[in-house]
């Protein structure tokens, strides 16, 4: 089966109320011995010397209230992980307009790659937290050494496409596995003069415009071919690529204008 991987969200929204975080109902299971340890470590950290936690955080004295969210994973409510995440990409992907059966197939075929949780069903229930991936956690240490083989091995169990959404920091926490049948969109603007360029806001809203679509579409996406059908639907122009490494991603070059 197709899946999407995406970056998460700095910003991420506290449901008022639900159940409480169960690690053994998330998907991959497998993660969850680490998922314990991170999230330990993680409430150990917020709860201590608040300087050192705002440092390792990398947030400032204004954000206290994401140290209360950490100190507090195991007690608060949790919703499905597409209500929790914020931010460009998922307001461009407007999850809650969709339909029943899209919103249902946009969770089979939907992870985010969690620095807390490594890989997160769409679906799944969780609470809002503050961790990035290029933090050092304390007793945990470097996030993508954490994360990186656990999470590939995983990926590596995916039979269908893997379409990589996720941004350069979290693809660490999950390289994409050799051999895997996988798709890389790079998202480049249209300038008024000079060659196309990354635009960070415009990157991400086309990738959730892109998800958006997927979940909207009345066919399954099963190849790369059927993936730059609908992009090219949404109005851009793209090009494949062909991989730098052997046996590695395929690369789209997708091209949008100005917005």
């Amino acid at each position: 089966m197709t899946i999407v991987l995406l970056p998460p969200s700095e910003s991420k929204l506290s449901p008022v109320s639900g159940a409480k975080l169960h690690l053994e109902s998330l998907q991959y299971s497998e993660l969850t011995q680490k998922r314990t340890k991170a999230i330990t470590e993680l409430m150990k950290l917020s709860s201590g010397k608040q300087p050192k936690a705002l440092s390792v955080l990398g947030i400032s004295k204004k954000q206290e209230f994401e140290l209360i969210r950490n100190q507090n994973l195991l007690t608060a409510p949790t919703a499905p992980a597409w209500q929790i995440y914020s931010g460009v990409l998922f307001e461009a992907l407007d999850a809650q307009s969709l339909t029943s059966a899209q919103l249902k197939k946009l969770c089979e075929l939907t992870y985010v790659q969690s620095a807390l949780f490594g890989l997160v069903s769409f679906g799944d229930l969780i609470p809002a937290y503050r961790l990035s991936g290029d933090s050092m956690l304390p007793k945990v240490g470097s996030l993508p050494k954490f994360w990186g083989s656990a999470c590939t091995e995983l990926l590596a169990q995916e039979s269908g496409l893997i379409i990589d959404l996720r941004s350069g920091t979290y693809t660490k926490l999950g390289p994409l596995p050799v051999g895997a049948t996988s798709v890389i969109p790079k998202i480049l603007q249209r300038m008024k003069s000079g060659p196309p360029k990354i635009v960070s806001h415009h990157n991400k809203a086309t990738k959730g415009r892109i998800l958006r679509a997927i979940a909207q579409s009345k066919s399954t996406v099963k190849s790369i071919d059927d993936l730059v059908k609908i992009i090219t639907e949404l109005g851009a122009d793209v090009e494949i690529k062909a991989s730098a490494k052997v046996a590695g991603p395929v690369v789209l070059e997708v091209v949008v204008d100005v917005l």
